[in-house]
């Protein structure tokens, strides 16, 4: 670890979320802008496992982003905080902490493979948050590169406020340099620089009419954005520069224009200027705010982005590390924080202490003595505190706005490989979740699994090297056993009776049940229709017991009994044999004597699915959806994706998501929920009955 890492006031730092779909560049661009920053003194490459961002064993073995990482990268006096993060949507979470924390998004679209869902849903996640964004056409010296379709993909699928600042100077093999419209100069890159140096060239004559369409979009659009602006402009005057970037940050403040930028990660043509305009147009900290906090009493303090304020921060990363243990990674909100200081926990009501305080750069850890309002830090060894906590000072006791992770849309059921991991296999899971909360866990009493939940296959496969490489636990998989209830579609009615003689006191219960179907949702209603006295008051609730223990196994496959209403109207007892037990046994015989009659059927939680697809897949997903029981509930239309919503048994969707991918190549993902239960089809329910009978023999064999 360095001695010392230099402190940056507020008004230095900028911190950006580097959001995109997977494979759009975004690692090759962070390394190419710490090499370019100094940051870093060589250059890294995911291809060879030593990109700065990307360190952990699963990301340098699959060659993808899977964590978010935080790269410093000092730049024109001031210090990017880069937060470089993942593209495919399994790890959407940690683009959604990281977008929490960040003050500005540089979004980059590959210009191969232009705006995808992964770049969709990160611009959503922006967008939800109103932070402003600057958008990186990379890779424009790859075979197929066009700025051309890349943009319109972006004006059609993510703004038609975006607006170009730069434009390329060739494409592919022939890309050589930008023309920058604000100078209206060409940057002409040299051929083996390392660091995308550049020579400042007349524009090419053949470019010429590009570039003066391009520029009089850029000047009326920023001039639109302010009155004076906009007056000047109209009488012809020449708009002065600083006045324009002024103009154009306050409107990127305001969601209203978004820039476009292009170049190559690879060699670094491009990243000077998205460099300098980063530090130019987006907010410092200070400029980002005011934050909303929350006292204990629930009340709103509206706090400032300066040192002033008191401390305030949010953790929004843990990762544990071998001889260091819990780290965690938080932002600076408001005020600042002293090594060695002790800081609040409000939501454990738990004190902190913050002991080597280190700014994090990649997998590595820089120690510093004091952190900025605004800036990031990182932390061992806190007691009590979990990703998306506050810490504040320990007068004040504030909160800020937590994190809204994604939900999970995919289980598995998991069982240690080896016998006697039962408890590692806990522990390890449980500490999954705390490095990653998309990733969750626990025990399904009902279905007599431990079920894990995450955000699609990928992710949970890469959660389970990771539990095999950090905790020593393997595991083995299965498809989780299906929720399946019973219920009922008839009145019927009937007796419950246990008697039974021992020699001493007997047992006598009898009770007269009705059993009647509810409509779905509504549960279960006892009424106790009892008159004259035939069953003593105290012995009804015993007759209820009964019934619900009875139904909880139902009568058809085992499953829990729902949404049927029992009326007990009448019965007899015995002055000295009768007992609450008595009537319990007798209202549990009851239930299983009538409900057989009452016409029982097995219901299956039916899932309402939405899946994103480009159009010309649509036909192989409908169809796909219809072999799977799915009912297609309509289809719309959003930029370039078509949205078919369907609702489909949740037995069907085993591994649905990897199944939406090989159909789509990989572009069509999927959200579910639950929606409702409804009846099994009749040769289905036959064959889950009998499986359940199978499965009841063999434990009654077994034991």
């Amino acid at each position: 670890m360095a001695p010392s890492a230099p402190e940056y006031e507020t008004s230095q730092i900028r911190n950006v979320v580097v959001v995109g779909h997977g494979g759009s560049g975004k690692t090759t661009l962070v390394d190419a802008m710490a090499y370019i920053g100094g940051a870093t003194h060589r250059r890294g490459s995911v291809e060879r496992g030593n990109a700065l961002t990307d360190f952990t064993p699963e990301e340098t073995e699959h060659g993808m982003s899977i964590n978010l990482a935080v790269a410093p990268v000092p730049w024109k006096g001031a210090k990017l905080n880069l937060i470089d993060t993942p593209g495919f949507t399994d790890f959407f979470g940690e683009v959604v902490a990281a977008v929490r924390v960040a003050d500005g998004a540089l979004v980059v679209v590959s210009a191969q493979d232009g705006v995808e869902i992964g770049t969709e849903k990160a611009w959503e996640a922006c967008e939800a948050r109103g932070i402003p964004r600057v958008i990186f056409v990379s890779m424009m010296g790859r075979e197929t590169a066009s700025f051309e379709d890349t943009f319109e993909q972006v004006k059609e699928g993510l703004s038609g406020a975006a607006i170009p600042v730069e434009v390329p100077i060739g494409s592919g093999e022939e890309f050589k340099g930008i023309v920058n419209l604000f100078s209206g100069r060409a940057h002409m890159y040299k051929a083996g620089a390392t660091k995308g140096e550049y020579d400042v060239a007349d524009i090419p004559e053949e470019l010429q009419s590009t570039v003066d369409r391009y520029r009089e979009d850029l000047i009326e659009t920023i001039a639109a954005a302010d009155d004076e602006l906009l007056e000047a402009y109209l009488e012809g005057e020449e708009l002065d520069r600083e006045r324009v970037l002024e103009v154009l940050a306050a409107a990127m403040r305001r969601g209203e224009l978004f820039p476009v930028f292009c170049g190559s990660g690879d060699t670094g043509w491009g990243v000077r200027a998205v460099m300098n305009k980063l530090v130019e147009l987006l907010p410092s900290p200070a400029q980002a705010g005011p934050f909303t906090a929350r006292g204990r009493r629930g009340d709103k303090a509206e706090l400032a982005g300066t040192d002033d304020e008191p401390f305030t921060a949010v953790v929004f990363k843990t990762t544990s590390e071998p001889h260091v243990g819990e780290l965690s990674y938080f932002r600076v909100f408001t005020g600042t924080v002293d090594n060695g200081a002790t800081v609040y926990n409000p939501a454990h009501t738990t004190p902190e202490r913050i002991s080597h305080l280190a700014a994090p750069a990649g997998s590595q850890r820089v120690e510093t003595a004091r952190l900025h309002a605004g800036d990031i830090g990182v932390v061992a060894k806190l007691k009590d505190t979990h990703t998306g906590d506050t810490l504040c000072a320990d007068g004040r006791r504030l909160q800020l706005e937590a994190i809204e992770w994604p939900p999970t849309d995919i289980s598995i059921a998991v069982a240690p490989k080896h016998r006697g991991d039962e408890d590692k296999l806990a522990n390890g899971l449980n500490k999954l979740h705390e490095e990653d909360p998309t990733f969750r866990s626990g025990y399904e009493a009902e279905l007599g699994q431990t079920i894990a939940r995450g955000c699609g296959e990928l992710h949970l496969n890469i959660c389970f090297e990771k539990l095999k490489r950090k905790y020593q636990v393997e595991v083995e998989t299965e498809e989780p056993r299906i929720p399946y209830r019973e219920t009922i579609t008839s009145v019927a009615e009937g007796q419950g009776r246990h008697k039974k003689q021992t020699g001493g006191r007997g047992q006598f219960g009898d009770c007269w049940i009705r059993l009647k179907p509810l409509e779905r949702g509504e549960g279960y209603v006892f009424e106790d229709r009892i008159k004259g006295g035939v069953i003593p008051a105290k012995f009804v609730p015993a007759v209820d017991k009964g019934v619900q223990e009875a139904s909880a196994r139902g009568v058809l496959a085992g499953y829990p009994m729902v949404d049927f209403g029992v009326e007990c109207y009448d019965g007899s007892y015995h002055s000295v044999d009768s007992s609450e037990q008595a009537f319990k046994v007798a209202g549990s015989i009851a239930f299983k004597n009538v409900a057989q009659s009452a016409g029982p059927v097995l219901l299956e939680p039916i899932m309402e699915l939405e899946v994103r697809t480009p159009e010309e897949y649509m036909g192989e997903v409908i169809g796909d959806l219809n072999q799977r029981r799915g009912r297609i509930l309509g289809m719309e239309s959003k930029g370039r994706w078509q949205v078919v919503r369907a609702r489909v048994p949740l037995a069907e969707l085993h591994k649905y998501a990897a199944a939406v991918r090989s159909l789509t190549q990989g572009k069509g993902t999927h959200t579910r929920k639950l929606h409702s239960y409804e009846p099994v089809p009749p040769h289905v329910a036959e064959k889950v009955i009998a499986e359940a009978k199978e499965e009841r023999e063999a434990a009654a064999a077994a034991r």
